[in-house]
């Protein structure tokens, strides 16, 4: 190589390092699926690759939510029914509240640290108690999907942990519209938002030893108006994942991304998608079609806290604050 060719090519990088010559390494998409959806009516009012099947990661979490929340409304559990804690629970890793062996808490203490801490030892203690062991409770997931209609999921555990192999095929799976049926069912029929819009919390508030403080994952709420909910997840084999859902002006929209190359990225995403949504939102008289929410053959009626059934569209609630901007920055996680 002449000491021409030296120096064209040593600019060529250098031209390259700051940005004004184009590098031809290929930029990483912003989610590998998506879809956003009318909380009310269900239709459809974007979607991007939202049958791309993928693992949820702790979004797998909303369904164990629901299946405690039909013992709750079948009078079968209460909310201050004790959960106790097994060995297996104490031990099961990744996100969780440190339970310890022998301990034991009420059920409303365990579905805030579900919700807000994504305390994984928390979903398995819950199962637990209400099939007897893990895997009978997936099964109950698994039954309640299909319900739902969601045709593109396979449940294989209460938490969304990855399994002891790593095989993505092996483990929890599902598809951003499965995902947003999931979540539009929780926001009509349950009180989900009483425990995904909470940002901080204590758990074991007034013992002595062991108080944690429980900050939600969800970075958007107080962040992006009218964010309350839902729940992120994040594996290496799943990227980062959200279930997000925002009221404005007594609209609310759902917004599911899945495979995020980081957690920034995904939640300036679903700011976007989520303003994109109440931007695409049909008149409220207008005649578009509705979608009805599937419902199960034995549907479980509400606990006391869920919204009137009868009153869907006002029972979802409200934000004052019209504004789809982003409050400040989102940090890197």
């Amino acid at each position: 190589m002449t000491l021409l060719q030296r120096f064209l090519l040593s600019c060529l990088f250098t031209l390259i390092a700051v940005g004004i010559v184009p590098s031809t390494v290929a930029k990483k998409p912003d989610y590998k699926g998506a879809i956003v959806i009318d909380a009310h009516s269900g239709k459809v009012l974007f979607e991007d690759n939202a049958d791309l099947v993928n693992p949820p990661a702790s979004i797998t979490k909303l369904m164990t939510f629901l299946i405690v929340h039909d013992q709750l409304s079948s009078g079968v559990l209460n909310l201050q029914t004790e959960v106790p804690v097994s060995a297996a629970s104490s031990r099961i890793g990744g996100t969780q509240v440190w339970l310890k062996h022998g301990e034991s808490f009420p059920v409303e203490e365990m579905l805030y640290a579900l919700m807000i801490q994504s305390a994984n030892d928390c979903a398995h203690a819950l199962a637990s108690l209400i099939g007897g062991t893990p895997d009978a409770f997936v099964e109950m997931m698994n039954q309640r999907a299909s319900q739902l209609g969601m045709t593109n999921t396979k449940f294989r555990s209460p938490h969304g942990l990855p399994p002891s192999n790593r095989r993505i095929a092996d483990g929890d799976l599902t598809t951003p519209r499965d995902l947003s049926l999931l979540s539009r069912y929780l926001l009509l029929h349950t009180d989900v938002l009483k425990y995904s819009s909470v940002k901080v919390r204590d758990f074991r508030t007034g013992q002595t030893s062991g108080r944690i403080v429980m900050r939600n994952h969800n970075h958007l709420i107080d962040r992006v108006a009218g964010v309350d909910g839902l729940k992120t997840g994040y594996t290496r084999g799943a990227g980062f994942c959200l279930a997000g859902t925002a009221s404005r002006n007594g609209r609310r929209v759902i917004a599911v991304s899945m495979g995020s190359p980081t957690g920034k990225i995904r939640d300036l995403k679903m700011a976007e998608l989520l303003a994109k949504g109440f931007t695409l939102l049909p008149a409220i008289d207008s005649p578009l079609s509705v979608a009805p929410m599937p419902m199960p053959a034995q549907s479980a009626s509400p606990i006391q806290m869920a919204p009137p059934e009868t009153k869907q569209a006002e029972a979802l609630p409200e934000d004052k604050n019209p504004s789809p901007v982003i409050k400040f920055s989102i940090p890197d996680l």
